[in-house]
């Protein structure tokens, strides 16, 4: 019996609507921090392997989403592919020999183990994880590597890093309870991303069960998610949801331009079994090089950094329209980008009453950085950041 789409009004009625500003930071966090939040903190994240439309009940959209909603899974282990295509412009290797001076720079400074560091690695290309947790304590990942491996272990209170090919060790501490921790994260699990998808579900958006599919041999209803709106460079949101857990297998982002999904991430293996204890033990190997949490803090800093006068300038951060929409403007509280020579190659000169900009495009985000410093981003086209610095001044 094939599932029933409802409209994405009757989602929103059925469901309990956020409020109009949380509506608007969802909607901006989901397709901008995607990446950030697959190179930083990627959790659990599976993907979508097709292998047949099994035959499940009706469903209908809003009952799915509360299906979602009440999943309560919290015991698991199995085996990730993540790939990832913002489509960045070609460097010609430069990016290349950036990536390596950091990774370099990241040694010598600290540790090969940092997760902030390792995890950059899933932000491009395709990727093998394995991924297991046992309750909000205990969760581990590793990034399977030629000859090597990199395992981000937490137990307790207890953050470790391991870089086999460096035989490096990171230790961390989590101070905060594990329920608190959570709620100041940004989206990392594909239960994560569909909650912070669905807070978005409004007159802009349709939300509709669109089939079956079966994600590592588990039954899955596929929900989609896509704007109403003009002007959005996000084409859809694809959730795969597990039909007898109601949790999310695969979170699929594809761009409004069309081409290969910007984000695809999902399960090739899973188990809801409880994972061994052993799976979160870890020992630092005989000879490992130890570098603690603290001592990352202790080199001296350049009396100017660039990305803390970023930070400042995302600490004023606000938002522009609404819906699929939503751009976020800030000042970062400096002279634009100079213009002329190698970054003009990176991006459009555009020009308009605020002056002169260059907008900077990926598959999905985009970003215009006027002469005066402010910037305007957001999973938008082109022209709607113009017409947003035109209406700003």
């Amino acid at each position: 019996m094939a599932p029933h789409d409802t409209d994405g009004n009757t989602t929103a009625r059925e469901a309990d609507e956020p409020s109009r500003a949380r509506r608007r930071a969802a909607r901006y966090v989901v397709p901008v921090t995607v990446m950030g939040v697959a190179a930083a903190t990627i959790g659990l994240v599976p993907a979508l392997a097709d292998s047949g439309d099994p035959d499940l009940p009706e469903i209908t959209a809003a009952q799915l989403m509360e299906k979602i909603a009440k999943s309560d899974v919290e015991q698991l282990s199995g085996t990730v592919k993540i790939t990832t295509d913002l489509g960045l412009p070609d460097l010609g290797g430069l990016e290349s020999s950036l990536a390596s001076g950091a990774m370099n720079q990241g040694e010598e400074d600290g540790s090969s183990a940092d997760p902030s560091t390792k995890l950059t690695e899933l932000a491009s290309g395709t990727h093998t994880l394995r991924v297991a947790t046992d309750g909000p304590d205990r969760q581990k990942l590793s990034l399977l590597e030629d000859a090597a491996e990199y395992s981000l272990i937490h137990n307790g209170k207890d953050v470790w890093g391991y870089d086999s090919k460096s035989n490096e060790v990171y230790h961390g501490t989590v101070d905060e309870p594990a329920g608190k921790a959570k709620e100041e994260q940004p989206p990392a699990t594909p239960k994560d991303f569909a909650e912070e998808a669905l807070k978005s579900v409004d007159d802009t958006t349709s939300v509709k069960v669109d089939g079956t599919a079966q994600v590592a041999g588990r039954d899955a209803y596929k929900l989609v998610i896509k704007p109403r709106q003009s002007g959005s460079t996000v084409g859809a949101i694809s959730i795969a949801v597990d039909h007898k857990t109601g949790m999310p297998l695969k979170f699929t982002l594809t761009p409004a331009a069309g081409g290969a999904a910007v984000v695809d991430v999902g399960f090739t293996k899973v188990s809801f079994d409880k994972p061994a204890a052993s799976t979160f033990g870890f020992t630092p190997p005989k000879g490992a090089k130890v570098t603690e949490e603290g001592d990352l803090d202790k080199g001296g800093k350049p009396e100017h950094e660039p990305e803390k006068d970023l930070a400042k300038g995302l600490d004023g951060m606000k938002t522009l329209g609404e819906g699929w929409t939503t751009i976020a403007t800030f000042d970062t509280g400096g002279e634009g980008l100079p213009t002329g020579g190698f970054l003009d190659s990176l991006g459009d000169q555009v020009k308009g009453d605020f002056g002169t900009g260059t907008v900077f495009s990926t598959r999905l985000v985009n970003a215009l950085v006027t002469e005066d410093g402010t910037v305007y981003a957001g999973a938008v086209t082109k022209e709607a950041l113009v017409k947003a610095a035109e209406e700003a001044k």
